[in-house]
């Protein structure tokens, strides 16, 4: 399969990632006391992030879609800034904060995700990089 295909498909699930992320986390910060009980031991700041990450997935996602450059680098952005979270979850988690399990399972679906759309992205400019310094 060709990396374009790939991104394509990538971009596709940034957009629908993104607009559950925002839907999901939305109703886990402003939904009704009992939806925010049912969240059980959320930790805000993981929390806080992936619900303004979700904006920038579907910007990102976009972005590739229409082929933007910047949304490669937006794409890596993500990647570093979600696995920075990741590591701050997990040394709140080490220092016995309270966490749901459910979290862990999505920073790691997260990181890799995003990982692999910065990895994907890039290398898919490539061949254009490289035409673009011979012309």
């Amino acid at each position: 399969m060709k990396p374009n295909r790939i991104l394509k498909g990538l971009a596709l699930a940034a957009v629908v990632f993104g607009l559950v992320t925002i839907v999901s986390g939305g109703r886990a910060l402003f939904g009704s006391t009992e939806v925010r009980a049912e969240m059980g031991h959320t930790v805000p700041f993981v929390l806080w992030f992936n619900f303004l990450a979700g904006f920038l997935y579907v910007f990102a996602g976009a972005g590739l879609l229409w082929d933007k450059r910047w949304a490669a680098h937006l794409s890596l952005l993500l990647a570093i800034s979600t696995l920075a979270v990741f590591a701050a979850f997990g040394i709140h988690v080490f220092g016995g904060g309270a966490y749901e399990t459910r979290t862990l399972g999505a920073m790691s679906l997260r990181s890799l995700f995003w990982v692999a759309v910065a990895v994907v992205s890039f290398s898919a400019r490539m061949p254009q990089i490289t035409t673009e310094k011979h012309n």
